[in-house]
């Protein structure tokens, strides 16, 4: 229980750091807007990631080289993830048949509670989402705060992140990972 009181509070603090009200009942109004970029940087090799989805399925990235991955961390609890899952649904569809995968990883959190939040949506999801419940993911990714984002090359290498909600079928976003895509 000790662990998951510190990840709760680092998490909080990252809200708070990213003006996200505490409190769950938070508005699409009062939240900040979602980015449109990712920070680029000199490619280092990802660490490891092998997971069960919510359905049982395990999922390797070692398995998806030659695709570019698109890895995103995140709970259900958290204001910015919660708006930013809709617009990784449109990418995945929007790149779909080529050589790109979405993985959403959600840290802490079971399967009931991430299926009574999707069904939700407006829209399904089709891409993986996967469940991290000891956060041992996250802190081999050294995740700082809910969400982060990163963006796996073909060959494997973390060449962009990002912390913070993103729009990720902005044109801006779509140019950026069909670049990598390009390499």
């Amino acid at each position: 229980m000790k662990r998951l009181d510190r990840i709760a509070g680092m998490l909080l603090g990252t809200a708070l750091i990213f003006g996200i009200p505490a409190a769950t009942g938070a508005h699409a109004a009062d939240l900040p807007p979602l980015s449109h970029s990712l920070m680029k940087q000199a490619p280092k090799p990802a660490p490891a990631l092998k997971l069960k989805d919510i359905d049982g399925a395990t999922h390797d990235l070692a398995k998806l080289r030659g695709k570019v991955v698109l890895i995103n961390f995140w709970a259900t609890w958290c204001p910015p993830c919660r708006r930013e899952m809709p617009s990784m649904e449109r990418l995945s569809q929007a790149l779909k048949g080529e050589a790109f995968a979405v993985l959403a990883v959600d840290v802490g959190e079971d399967a009931d509670t991430i299926h009574a939040f999707t069904s939700q949506l407006d829209t399904a999801l089709h891409f993986p989402i996967l469940l991290d419940s000891t956060s041992r993911a996250m802190q081999a990714w050294k995740v700082a705060g809910l969400p982060t984002t990163f963006l796996v090359d073909k060959q494997g290498r973390i060449v962009a992140s990002a912390i913070g909600g993103r729009e990720f079928d902005h044109p801006d976003m779509v140019k950026a990972i069909r670049d990598v895509m390009g390499k």
